[in-house]
């Protein structure tokens, strides 16, 4: 017992330090937007119901660091302030799906195929789940604006003030980054770096593959899996980069990161009472066709590119890194802790 638990420790603090120095950097940049596009920029450029505004809405949520349910109160906030249903729904799926701070994981612990196609997925599901809704008859909500439907930090609303000077914002962004950003995303990131070190002790290398295929069953599993869950899109990552050195094919990784960061229950409930049941069943199901059909044509890309698809991920094969990942390491832990013990 004592010599599985040293096995996985090692194995979550491996993937910690491959992570570390891409964690932080994506949290910087992360500081950097909020400075850069603040809140009343995304309410002023979204209203309508227009094919361009759900455009708009899609490529805007990107790359913002907000979760599944951090993004709640800003979509109620530009749906009040007359975005329309589609813009609303592109909005509440390409944000959660990806952000700098993911992307930067991916890099880390994935390839530079799924850092791309990750945000690239992110922005076709949001498009086409928000067009989808523009052709839907209007459906009078359960409430207009709902408050948060977890306890995260984003969820609490705060007044409106006057734009800050430059600096002042950006100093603001970056302590919003390594304050109630990384505390309602770290906690669930350690999760995940200590599940994928469970993984890497507990599956064998190619068990997935032998048993499972590459084929669609896997991909179903991960879809039946990632919808219920919350699970932050950089939590999800250790996660996958761990299953795919199990066998794990990138389609179905590409399903659950899709899925997994985008849908729970929490979130479906909110989006139905902010914009009505039809609404929430083509949020649903548009995210779960996506994540099938461009998980099925990832795998596509993989073999065309003759890339191994059992070993493409290359984050567990990191070793610890050197001095500068452990150090990053051990500054990551320390604002993680920081933030959390200033939890308001």
């Amino acid at each position: 017992m004592t010599d599985a638990a040293a096995n996985i420790a090692v194995a979550s603090w491996q993937v910690l330090c491959a992570s570390a120095p891409y964690v932080i950097f994506g949290l910087l940049m992360s500081g950097v937007l909020k400075a850069l596009i603040p809140d009343e920029f995304v309410t002023r450029h979204l209203g309508g119901n227009s094919a361009g505004a759900v455009v708009k809405a899609s490529l805007l949520g990107v790359p913002l660091p907000l979760c599944s349910c951090g993004v709640v109160p800003v979509a109620a906030s530009i749906r009040k302030q007359g975005a329309g249903p589609g813009p609303t729904t592109a909005f509440l799926i390409s944000t959660p799906e990806t952000g700098v701070d993911s992307i930067a994981i991916t890099w880390a612990l994935l390839d530079p195929v799924m850092t791309v196609v990750r945000p690239l997925a992110a922005f076709i599901t949001a498009t086409s789940a928000g067009l989808l809704v523009n052709l839907l008859p209007v459906e009078a909500p359960a409430c207009e604006a709902p408050s948060g439907s977890c306890g995260c930090t984003a969820c609490r609303g705060k007044p409106a003030v006057a734009r800050p000077p430059l600096p002042r914002a950006l100093a603001d962004g970056i302590g919003y980054a390594f304050g109630p950003l990384l505390r309602d995303i770290g906690p669930y990131l350690l999760a995940g770096i200590a599940i994928a070190g469970l993984i890497t002790w507990l599956i064998p290398d190619g068990f997935i593959e032998r048993h499972l295929g590459s084929g669609i069953i896997p991909m179903l599993i991960m879809l039946m899996a990632g919808i219920p869950l919350y699970v932050c899109a950089s939590a999800s990552t250790p996660i996958i980069a761990a299953l795919a050195l199990k066998g794990l094919s990138p389609g179905a990784a590409l399903v659950f990161l899709m899925a997994g960061p985008a849908t729970n229950a929490a979130t479906i409930t909110v989006v139905a009472s902010l914009l009505g049941r039809r609404v929430a069943a083509v949020y649903v199901s548009v995210i779960a066709v996506c994540a099938l059909v461009m998980g099925m044509a990832v795998n596509a890309v993989y073999g065309w590119l003759a890339l191994d698809i059992s070993s493409w991920a290359n984050g567990a094969h990191h070793n610890e890194g050197g001095m500068f990942s452990t150090l990053a390491a051990v500054i990551l832990l320390g604002l993680i802790a920081r933030a959390v013990a200033r939890r308001s």
